[in-house]
């Protein structure tokens, strides 16, 4: 055999060697593998997956709406101390002093509004699949909107009373 020949003939059987999965130890057996599962033959076996799924999505999506309901909490705040702030000092060249009272209102309200919503879809959405599943809506998630809406709500009612508690 010519060099070009042996060196293919070589390569060939590693490749082939290759493509029927065999190594050293194995002496020739070949490895047999399963067919790719499909989605539908995982969820038959699976069937509490996708529900674990959805309780979870629901608690990252809780989370989501604090996380947004929390900022439009703080900005509103801070917009409303600052302006206090800028009032007190400046409150000859002030021309509409409550214009940022009321923007810093709205801001905490749809804040606060937000996080109620996103509670009361969290807590649906535990009512709808967590019985199938035994977890309750009564979780750590659950736990944060709930504070933070309060939270809001409590600050929403000392600037609609101005009042300072903070």
């Amino acid at each position: 055999m010519a060099p070009n020949t042996v060196a293919h003939e070589a390569a060939m059987q590693w490749l082939t060697r290759i493509l029927h999965h065999e190594d050293r130890h194995s002496k020739g057996a070949r490895v047999e593998f399963e067919e790719p599962k499909t989605s539908a033959k995982l969820a038959s076996e699976h069937p509490d997956a996708g529900i674990a799924r959805t309780l979870m999505a629901a608690d990252r999506t809780l989370m989501a709406w604090v996380r947004t309901g929390l900022s439009m909490l703080s900005f509103g705040f801070t917009i409303y101390k600052f302006l206090v702030y800028v009032k007190e000092s400046l409150s000859d060249q002030v021309t509409k002093p409550q214009g940022p009272r009321r923007f810093a209102l709205v801001l905490i309200s749809l804040g606060t509004v937000s996080m109620i919503f996103g509670i009361i879809d969290h807590y649906r959405t535990f009512q709808e699949y967590g019985k199938s599943s035994g977890r309750t809506p009564w979780n750590f998630p659950f736990f944060v909107g709930a504070s933070v809406a309060l939270l809001g709500a409590v600050l929403l009612m000392t600037m609609l009373m101005h009042r300072d508690l903070f």
